[in-house]
C-alpha cells in the first residue's frame, strides 16, 4: 500500500521508494496523449528511479519531457500547462528518495494523490503495446533561472554592491541560486555548491546547526547576507551579517507586508499556515490587507479557497516554504533568496527590513503522546484550554489555537508523522504560558 505524505512519497529508497514503486506510480499517473516532464534531485539513487518513472509514465502512454537533474521549483515551473514529477526527498537523509507530483504548476491536492492511490490499489499495467509513449529532452534550467531574474527585477534596487554568501549545502540550489543573485547584481559566495547526493558538506535540512559554516563565514565579514537551502531548493533559511538566522516568521512578515503594499487592487490576502506567528497578521494588517490560515502542507488548498470566495492572494508560506503567486502556484526557494536580494539591497541591509516586525519569543514543545491516544487528548484539550486560560479566543480550525489580545498565542496539534502532540508558543509570557499549557497537554494525554 503507498500513500501520500504531506509532501508526496517519501522515505528511503531501499524499500519505500524503490524502482517498482516508481514504475507503478507512472503508470498510475500517465494516459495516453498526457505530457509529463521530469526532473531529479542529486542523490545517488537518483538515476534508476528516474528510469524507472520514466518506463512507467511512458509505458502507461505518456511523453516524456526528461529535465535531468533540476531543483523542484523548476519541474513545477516546466509543469505549466502539463503534468510533472519530481523526484526528490528534499532534506531526508541521503538514503531516502522521493516523489512529487504536479500538475499546471501546483502540487497534487489531496483528491489528485487520492486518484493515484486507487490505481496503485487497483494494480497497474502498461497500455496497449502500440500507444506507449515517447521521450525527448529540454534544457529548461536556463529559461527558469531568466524568468526569475526577470520577476525580482520589479523589487527594489540592483543589488550591486551587495555581498551574499550562498550554502547549497550539495543540492539543487547549486544550480540556480548563486547564477541568479550574480545576475542581479549581488557579489556571490559559495558554500558546498557542487551537487553530490551523498551531502558531504552538511546535512540537507537547513538548520542553525547545519548552517554553522555558513554563519560563521558571514559574521567574519564582508557578507551583507547568507542563504541557505535544502537539498531541492524548495525552502531557504536566512542568515544576517551578524551570522544569525532570521526567524522563519520574520522573514514570512517582511514578504508578506511587502507584497500587500504592491497589490493595487482589493482584499490582497496572505495565506499562512496554524503554527505562523502573530507578527505576520500585525504587518499585513497595516499594510492594508488579511491573513487567512489553512493546514500545514496544503497552501494550495488555502489558496484555490481564497479565490473561490473572491478574494486574491498575493503571498503564501509556511515556514522558510514561500509561494509567490503573481510568478507560480508553487513553493520556490530560489525566488525567494531573488525577491530578498533585491529587497534587502535596497534596504541597504536585512536590519532595517525586520526593524517594523515584533519579534516576541516563540517555542515549539514535542510532548509525548502515542498514536492512539491523539485524538482522545485533542478533544480534552479544547475544554481544558479553555478553562485553564479564559481571557482568551480559542479556535480549533486546525488543533486548538489560544490567543490573547495582547498578541500572545500557543498551538496544540498532533503529529502526523511522530508520537507527539506539538505545542507552539509565541510570547512576552513564554516561560509561564509553556509551563501551564504543558501541564494541561500531559494530564490530557494521561486521563
Amino acid at each position: 500500500m503507498i500513500r501520500f505524505g504531506t509532501a508526496g512519497i517519501r522515505g528511503p529508497a531501499r524499500d519505500r521508494v524503490t524502482p517498482a514503486v516508481c514504475l507503478a506510480v507512472g503508470q498510475a499517473v500517465g494516459s495516453e496523449g498526457l505530457t509529463v516532464v521530469l526532473g531529479r534531485d542529486g542523490r545517488k539513487t537518483g538515476p534508476a528511479l528516474f528510469d524507472a518513472m520514466a518506463a512507467g509514465l511512458e509505458s502507461a502512454g505518456a511523453s516524456v519531457i526528461k529535465l535531468g537533474v533540476v531543483p523542484t521549483p523548476t519541474v513545477a515551473f516546466a509543469s505549466r500547462g502539463r503534468y510533472g514529477v519530481m523526484l526528490t526527498a528534499s532534506h531526508n537523509p541521503p538514503a531516502d528518495n522521493g516523489i512529487k507530483l504536479f500538475s499546471d504548476g501546483i502540487e497534487f491536492d489531496r483528491e489528485a494523490e487520492s486518484t493515484v492511490e486507487a490505481a496503485l490499489d487497483a494494480g497497474t499495467n502498461p497500455t496497449n503495446w502500440d500507444a506507449w509513449g515517447d521521450s525527448s529532452g529540454d534544457e529548461i534550467l536556463g529559461r527558469y533561472r531568466r524568468a526569475i531574474v526577470e520577476y525580482a527585477r520589479g523589487f527594489g534596487e540592483r543589488a550591486n554592491g551587495l555581498a551574499i554568501a550562498v550554502d547549497c549545502g550539495n543540492g539543487m540550489a547549486s544550480l540556480a541560486t548563486p547564477q541568479i543573485c550574480s545576475s542581479l547584481g549581488a557579489t556571490v559566495t559559495t558554500l558546498n555548491a557542487n551537487v553530490d547526493g551523498h551531502f558531504p558538506g552538511r546535512g540537507s535540512k537547513p538548520t542553525p546547526e547545519t548552517l554553522s559554516d555558513l554563519r560563521a563565514f558571514v559574521a567574519a565579514g564582508p557578507s551583507d547576507l547568507g542563504i541557505g537551502h535544502d537539498g531541492d531548493a524548495d525552502r531557504i533559511v536566512i542568515v544576517d551579517s551578524s551570522g544569525n538566522v532570521v526567524h522563519e516568521d520574520t522573514i514570512l512578515a517582511v514578504l508578506a507586508e511587502r507584497y500587500v503594499r504592491g497589490f493595487a487592487g482589493a482584499d490582497p490576502v496572505v495565506v499562512t499556515t496554524p503554527n505562523a506567528s502573530a507578527r505576520i497578521d500585525e504587518r499585513v494588517e497595516v499594510a492594508g490587507g488579511r491573513v487567512e490560515r489553512v493546514r500545514l502542507g496544503a497552501l494550495h488548498e488555502g489558496i484555490a479557497r481564497v479565490r473561490e470566495s473572491g478574494g486574491e492572494v498575493v503571498f503564501a508560506a509556511e515556514p522558510w516554504k514561500h509561494i509567490h503567486p503573481e510568478f507560480g502556484g508553487w513553493i520556490d526557494g530560489v525566488a525567494s533568496a531573488a525577491v530578498l536580494t533585491r529587497l534587502v539591497a535596497e534596504a541597504e541591509g536585512i536590519d532595517p527590513l525586520k526593524a517594523p516586525v515584533t519579534e516576541r519569543p516563540y517555542r515549539k514543545v514535542a510532548v509525548d503522546c502515542p498514536d492512539e491516544r491523539k485524538e482522545a487528548t485533542m478533544a480534552r484539550l479544547e475544554g481544558e484550554l479553555r478553562e485553564r486560560f479564559p481571557e482568551t479566543t480559542v479556535t480549533t480550525d486546525h488543533g486548538v489555537r489560544v490567543e490573547w489580545d495582547d498578541g500572545s498565542w500557543l498551538l496544540v496539534r498532533p503529529s502526523g508523522t511522530e508520537p507527539y502532540v506539538r505545542l507552539y508558543i509565541e510570547s512576552e509570557r513564554i516561560e509561564r504560558l509553556e509551563r501551564e499549557a504543558t501541564d494541561t497537554i500531559e494530564s490530557a494525554v494521561s486521563e
